[in-house]
């Protein structure tokens, strides 16, 4: 039986075998494939709408820097004297440079204060156990609940006792209240992705665990701590009401003295709008350093909590 019916079963040699059976045809893949021309101009639309509206007040103030005083009424007054005018007159008869030099060197410190703690705290927490570790990062988080106008008071009344007002070191500490507790939770999620199989090599070689820190973890977490960087220069670079309240005028910070010239009798419109686009430069300056490193910080550090 067997033979018999491999007999029947086999195909004469010159016999051509049957087609085969055909490929059912690929799905459609959804996304731009299926959008149609109108939807696709209609996104288009809707993109460079958006792009206006953002860039808009950006380039306003740009424009007004570069007419005469008292012409931001007049549109054609500015096109008519478009010049570098504003910047010389800012730099060369006001406290700019000053201004510009306390900032730098507050958002320097703040900058490196924030890291230095926010990373510590945040691998602390992520790869040791010890009691209050969950406690210390809802602290942190209960902290950003309160707006910054609302500590100004308690602050300000610490900054005394401890004879820190008017002093660099008063204002960091203030804006590193700020920036700490916000970087400390996504350094924590971000050392949660590097795998423990490392830290526990560096022990085997014999690293202390800062050493595994420093020596091990830290270059792994470039990009985190390049956003943790970031938003501790922001913190401190534009910030208006903490630094309103702690200093003097001989330590204004930009954000502060530009407000001299916006006074309510004869507010300088083009002194004021000049300020504002140099400020804007530093923090571009940043930005454009740490840009690479933001996407990745940013997500890798939300995976985990």
């Amino acid at each position: 039986m067997t033979a018999a019916t491999h007999q029947t079963t086999a195909a004469p040699s010159g016999t051509p075998r049957p087609p085969a059976p055909a490929a059912a045809p690929p799905r459609k893949m959804r996304g731009r494939q299926e959008r149609g021309p109108w939807a696709s101009v209609a996104l288009h639309v809707t993109m460079a709408t958006a792009t206006l509206i953002a860039a808009f007040p950006v380039v306003w103030v740009l424009f007004i820097s570069l007419g005469p005083k008292n012409a931001w009424q007049q549109p054609g007054d500015v096109f008519a004297h478009l010049s570098l005018h504003n910047y010389g007159d800012v730099l060369a008869h006001s406290d700019l440079l000053t201004w510009f030099l306390n900032t730098v060197i507050v958002a320097a410190g703040t900058t490196v204060l924030g890291v230095f703690l926010a990373a510590t705290a945040g691998y602390a927490v992520s790869r040791m156990t010890f009691p209050g570790s969950r406690q210390l990062m809802w602290t942190f988080l209960v902290t950003q609940m309160f707006p910054s106008i609302v500590l100004i008071v308690p602050l300000y009344l610490l900054m005394s006792e401890l004879h820190l007002l008017d002093n660099y070191l008063g204002l960091i500490l203030a804006y590193a209240t700020t920036a700490v507790p916000f970087c400390a939770w996504m350094m924590k999620g971000y050392f949660d992705t590097i795998p423990k199989e490392i830290d526990e090599a560096g022990r085997v070689d014999g690293l202390t665990p800062f050493g595994t820190f420093w020596r091990l973890i830290v270059p792994l977490a470039r990009p985190g701590l390049a956003v943790t960087a970031f938003y501790s220069f922001l913190t401190a670079w534009g910030e208006v009401a903490y630094a309103t309240q702690f200093m003097q005028s001989d330590h204004y910070t930009l954000a502060v003295g530009i407000r001299t010239f916006a006074q309510d009798q004869r507010p300088d419109w083009a002194w004021t709008s000049a300020t504002a686009i140099i400020i804007t430069i530093p923090a571009a300056l940043v930005f454009m350093l740490v840009q690479r490193s933001l996407v990745s910080g940013l997500t890798a550090g939300g995976t985990k909590s």
